[in-house]
């Protein structure tokens, strides 16, 4: 396994995992339900081939998903870097609303801490900013965390480029996380030069289009009836098949090296700088093995320049989130 760094110092694998499929009957579910017991063998198998960078959150369940990684990980905390997020309110179970309050911060991160049964989370993001709550006073909050020991480094997700310039005068910011991938490209235009301007690392979630670019869906029928992504506008009647010129152009140049589809749009990722840590999300060691071998594939400059032509920015049909969804990110 190769590692990079993000910001403030923080060394990561270079491919991290990402939790959140491993949640049984949870709130998003994308295709069949996980296996508690693969789940956690799936962690453990990771930690073995050198991984270091999980990722979960407190939505993710709600809270199942970090009892589970707090499981999967007892016993090897050591050298690993663990990422959750806060932001969102709750009754029970139930999401009522965003939350960037201080208080709130503080509150979620203690219950996480316990979820996960460690002392300090290494990175604690605000999963989607409160437009009702001031940048600074939500990063502040997180700052006294900080000091207190309960967290190492802060991050923010989804956040625009005005919102990541004041929060990173409030205090440094390790790391942002947003959707990037060859069907996901728009970070390009702003956000992702202001991150290499202000030191801040690069995580992006989905970088495997929820699946799309895997090759692995063919139609909308092979999504189960509960498939979150059914909801998806990309996966739509309407757009996915225009979204599959993007596959075939990957699976062309996975053809050419031997390697999965999966494997070529995570290789192209970490090909876009050295500051870019994709967290592909998975459930099972296959697909894990899979995605960790993307580390050591290296496109050609014929290679990203096919693949870029395939699929510039804005290429994609359809919206990446519906219109709820919308209004959350880059606020």
């Amino acid at each position: 396994m190769q590692y990079r760094n993000l910001g403030q110092g923080l060394t990561v694998s270079a491919i991290g995992i990402g939790c959140m499929p491993m949640v049984r009957g949870g709130n998003i579910t994308y295709g069949e339900d996980a296996s508690a017991e693969e789940s956690i063998a799936t962690i453990h198998r990771a930690i073995e081939l050198g991984v270091t960078f999980f990722d979960t959150a407190q939505i993710y369940g709600p809270f199942q998903n970090e009892e589970l990684v707090g499981e999967a990980i007892r016993g090897r905390r050591d050298s690993l870097v663990i990422a959750t997020k806060f932001g969102f309110r709750f009754e029970g179970a139930q999401i009522t609303g965003i939350d960037g309050s201080p208080e709130n911060a503080r509150q979620s991160c203690e219950s996480s801490l316990t979820r996960l049964g460690i002392d300090t989370i290494d990175l604690f993001y605000q999963h989607r900013v409160d437009p009702a709550v001031p940048i600074e006073e939500t990063v502040g909050g997180m700052a006294a965390l900080v000091k207190e020991g309960k967290v190492r480094h802060i991050g923010l997700s989804e956040a625009g480029p005005e919102t990541l310039r004041r929060a990173a005068a409030a205090h440094p910011i390790a790391a942002l996380q947003s959707e990037y991938s060859l069907w996901e490209r728009d970070v390009e235009d702003d956000i992702l030069p202001l991150c290499r301007e202000l030191g801040i690392g690069f995580v992006p979630y989905s970088p495997l289009g929820r699946g799309f670019l895997t090759g692995q869906i063919k139609s909308r029928d092979d999504l189960p009836e509960n498939d979150w992504r059914r909801n998806d506008p990309r996966y739509s009647e309407e757009n996915f098949a225009a979204n599959l010129g993007i596959v075939d152009a990957v699976r062309a140049v996975a053809e050419a090296h031997g390697v999965s589809p999966a494997q070529v749009a995570l290789a192209w990722l970490l090909a876009q700088g050295g500051d870019v840590v994709p967290i592909p999300g998975t459930k099972r060691r296959a697909t894990m093995e899979d995605s960790v071998g993307a580390a050591e594939l290296r496109l050609t400059p014929e290679d990203l320049t096919a693949l870029d032509a395939a699929a510039p920015r804005g290429g994609t049909a359809g919206p990446r989130y519906g219109e709820m969804g919308m209004r959350m990110v880059r606020l």
